[in-house]
């Protein structure tokens, strides 16, 4: 019990920040281009109350991390927010501006997993105390779940960030085809996770991903 309220601890503030800010900066971008719809229904927010879905950001993650320490398994971590909703037709060019508004959440994770990164940095060249050892932690948990929603944004599928940047990218006459998977998205997601496809596929796009990001802060 006490390695799952540690192990709960220790995920709790990354896996806020990540999520909160990714929603937020959809919204903040959206209504750079010309859509107040987020700020209308108060989504440019940083309070994580305005962003957490009770089934994506709480149930599911926690029981991944309950049952990952309870039994000692390394289950890749999932959950969702409540999507910013944004009104696309409203955008001052909406087929393009899709494109930075789709990859603000994104971008979104990067800077934080950067800012994770920097703090594992500091933490490595401190003397050892009683702090080191949850700072790197920590630092490691917010890298985790950032590259997790970064690399996972960015599959080409609808309604992912990386399904709105390849409508963004396409020619008309695909883009909206392809769009019309946006239904079927999240159920493809769900399959690819069960079958074990979507780790597959994250897990070396990840460590990749960490590895660039040891090799930058010099780890």
């Amino acid at each position: 019990m006490d390695s799952l309220i540690s192990t709960l601890a220790i995920w709790a503030l990354p896996v806020l920040l990540a999520i909160t800010l990714h929603e937020a900066a959809h919204g903040y971008v959206a209504r750079h281009f010309g859509d107040p719809t987020a700020e209308m229904a108060g989504r440019i927010s940083l309070n994580p109350l305005r962003h957490i879905d009770p089934v994506g950001t709480v149930l599911v993650p926690g029981l991944i991390l309950a049952i990952s320490s309870l039994f000692g398994t390394s289950g890749m971590l999932f959950g969702w927010a409540k999507p910013v909703p944004v009104s696309f037709g409203r955008l001052r060019n909406p087929k393009a501006d899709m494109l930075w508004v789709a990859a603000a959440g994104p971008f979104a994770n990067l800077v934080m997993a950067l800012m994770w990164a920097f703090l594992m940095r500091v933490a490595l060249g401190m003397t050892e105390n009683a702090y080191t050892v949850p700072m790197l932690r920590m630092a490691d948990a917010g890298l985790q779940i950032n590259g997790i929603l970064l690399l996972l944004n960015l599959l080409p599928i609808p309604p992912l960030d990386g399904g709105r940047i390849a409508v963004s990218l396409l020619p008309n006459s695909l883009a909206w085809k392809f769009a019309k998977l946006e239904p079927y998205g999240f159920p493809i997601l769900l399959v690819l996770l069960f079958t074990g496809i979507l780790g597959a596929i994250l897990g070396p796009l990840l460590a990749v991903f960490r590895y660039l990001l040891a090799l930058l802060i010099g780890i």
